[in-house]
């Protein structure tokens, strides 16, 4: 292959990939889905197959990466749009622990023990499967706790504390400069 056709398609397809995570946002990668992982593989193998495919030019590479980009929206879209579509594109959380008891089905059908729920709990800084009132399995394969009420963490309303002012705090010198914009 040309090292020169290899380099404006490596260019090119860097840039479209570039301006197509911009446009489909950063959901693609924060609140990732078993959808929007497979998603970005596609996208991502639409990009290296073409770039060592001799027959494939840089006009494949732009409409396919582009052709799939929309593809993704429209499915955001429509996801956001309508209820019923959300549903079956991204699913629904599953119960795994109802007022504080653990639903064996739900975890058989998400093929999960005990072991992993238990693992799941422990990164979310509860030991104890008796401190959980619910739990759910969600979408995108996190969990959400809420604990019992007397394992939840004290606010200040609990000790009847008078609430404080509470300020962001702001850079103003990044890498030796001074960030003007940051100063209003």
């Amino acid at each position: 292959m040309n090292i020169i056709a290899l380099t404006v398609e490596l260019i090119t397809g860097f840039v479209v990939l570039f301006i197509l995570i911009k446009v489909l946002g950063k959901k693609i990668i924060d609140q990732i889905t078993p959808f929007t992982f497979i998603a970005a593989i596609v996208l991502s193998e639409l990009l290296g197959n073409a770039l060592y495919d001799k027959k494939v030019g840089v006009e494949y590479i732009i409409f396919s990466m582009t052709l799939w980009a929309i593809m993704i929206f429209s499915v955001e879209v429509l996801s956001q749009k309508s209820l019923l579509f959300r549903k079956v594109s991204e699913g629904k959380p599953s119960v795994l622990i109802h007022n504080g008891i653990i639903n064996r089905d739900q975890l058989k059908k998400n093929r999960m023990n005990i072991n992993q729920l238990q693992s799941l709990l422990r990164q979310s800084e509860t030991f104890s499967i008796r401190e959980v009132a619910y739990c759910y399995l969600e979408a995108n394969g996190s969990i959400s706790i809420l604990k019992k009420t007397s394992k939840q963490k004290l606010q200040q309303e609990d000790i009847q504390l008078s609430p404080k002012t509470v300020y962001v705090p702001v850079t103003l010198i990044r890498d030796g400069e001074l960030l003007y914009d940051e100063l209003v």
